[in-house]
């Protein structure tokens, strides 16, 4: 895949990059073990300071990031800057928390003294999705950084602006040279530069197969990776639920970042006794956005950020038609107009059997499942090789305590959509992957834990 700014809305190549070659990424590799030395030994307070700094200049600059992203990617422009501003937010975080989550931990034992030390380990590979361009890299780039790590990025090959911006905020924030570094090669290098004796662990945030193959090349060299993959998020109301609160969240869910997000909601289980009223609404709902240029502050639904996920998109929605779906809206890209345009589609009806039912829709499109009860609910719910996150739609406590108890997911939203928060630890079970990011749990993934004892 070339790497390059193609325009989603236009279809228009706006820039070309050259990719690395081996021996400009052995220069990253050198320049990175080279600050590692010396960067592991600053304080917490100094990168504090410098993550701080780096939360200022996305604040100020929030709206020219914004620009880059949505040229790129073809998210709309508010929801941009609002990931701009929550880049900032994750990087306050840790730069005021990290001391505390690492400070050493004191054990009674037999020694005279005896604690745990939580030390970095080096070089760390991130490789990064197009769909989150500045947010996925912060939430890695933060605690890594903030713990003594150093990081490179290889981002992916369809937004190379966003990711040579990313490095030069860290530049200007005052970290030193080499600290994170953007490494602009395809997927076929990954597996050389993770085969290096100096880079100690990797993670990635992506596709199964992407997941897989990472995996597979680190564990080949015994290597530590956190994976955050793919989801078929569960959206389950109840009868009990407040319809009006859910089913606008319901479309908030499926249609962020134009659909194209890990955990948006994409299957939608509806108790039976509310299924039809819940339809008309999402229904109404989805023929009220607008599609359109996502650069328009009045645009909901931005292009898809490439002909391929348009043609991946539209062969699911055909397979599920196939299956015994039905559509109820939407359901064949938009032709009239250039770019990777595909409408709000809803279907209905398909067997929860059929293979294309277990399968992850990475588009404006919903799934809806009719259900007789809490049990059918949350065993359709499971039954899913993903196991990212669910949002469930209750106000009765004893259901509630039920869905939390027995969904198979990293997180579970009782009313109210699914969402990253640095305060809460974020990742998968089953093929979504497994580790974590943000929170505690986050920054201590890269490090080594060291016991330490005195007498």
């Amino acid at each position: 895949m070339a790497i390059a700014t193609i325009n989603p809305a236009t279809g228009e190549t706006l820039k070309t990059f050259e990719p690395l070659n081996d021996a400009e990424i052995a220069t990253k590799l050198d320049l990175a073990n080279q600050a590692f030395e010396q960067y592991r030994k600053t304080s917490f307070a100094q990168r504090s300071q410098w993550l701080q700094k780096a939360a200022e200049i996305l604040e100020q600059e929030k709206t020219d990031f914004a620009k880059v992203m949505t040229l790129e990617m073809g998210k709309p422009y508010k929801a941009a800057i609002a990931e701009v501003e929550k880049c900032a937010a994750v990087c306050r975080y840790y730069a005021e928390h990290a001391a505390d989550f690492l400070a050493d931990v004191a054990v009674k034992t037999d020694a005279s003294h005896s604690f745990v030390r939580y030390q970095p380990l080096g070089i760390i590979l991130a490789v990064m999705p197009w769909n989150f361009p500045f947010w996925q890299v912060f939430r890695f780039a933060a605690p890594a950084l903030m713990a003594g790590n150093v990081g490179l990025l290889k981002h992916a090959s369809n937004v190379p602006q966003c990711a040579l911006a990313i490095e030069e905020i860290i530049q200007r924030a005052g970290f030193p040279e080499g600290v994170l570094q953007t490494l602009l090669i395809g997927a076929a290098k990954v597996a050389d530069v993770i085969s290096d004796d100096r880079v100690k662990a990797a993670t990635l945030t992506g596709s199964e197969p992407a997941g897989a193959s990472l995996a597979a090349a680190a564990g080949k060299h015994i290597k530590k990776t956190v994976l955050e993959l793919g989801g078929s998020d569960p959206f389950i109301v109840l009868a009990s639920a407040d319809l009006e609160t859910a089913v606008a969240s319901a479309t908030a869910a499926r249609m962020l970042n134009n659909g194209q997000s890990c955990i948006a909601a994409k299957r939608f289980i509806v108790e039976e006794a509310i299924a039809d009223q819940f339809e008309k609404l999402l229904l109404d709902k989805f023929l009220a956005l607008k599609v359109g240029d996502p650069m328009q502050a009045d645009t909901d639904l931005g292009p898809l950020a490439t002909p391929d996920l348009l043609q991946d998109l539209d062969q699911q929605v055909q397979v599920a038609a196939k299956s015994g779906g039905k559509v109820l809206t939407g359901g064949y890209p938009i032709s009239d107009r250039p770019g990777n345009f595909y409408p709000p589609t809803i279907i209905t009806d398909i067997p929860p059997d059929a293979p294309i039912a277990q399968e992850e829709f990475f588009g404006p499109v919903a799934l809806l499942f009719r259900v007789p009860d809490i049990d059918a609910a949350i065993k359709l719910a499971n039954d899913t090789p993903f196991g990212l996150g669910a949002s469930a739609w209750t106000t009765n406590d004893q259901e509630r305590d039920r869905l939390i108890a027995e969904i198979a997911a990293g997180a579970v939203f009782i009313n109210g959509l699914v969402k990253s928060d640095p305060r809460l630890p974020f990742g998968g079970i089953k093929r979504s992957g497994y580790g974590r990011e943000l929170s505690i749990q986050g920054i201590q993934e890269f490090i080594n834990v060291k016991t330490v004892w005195v007498k």
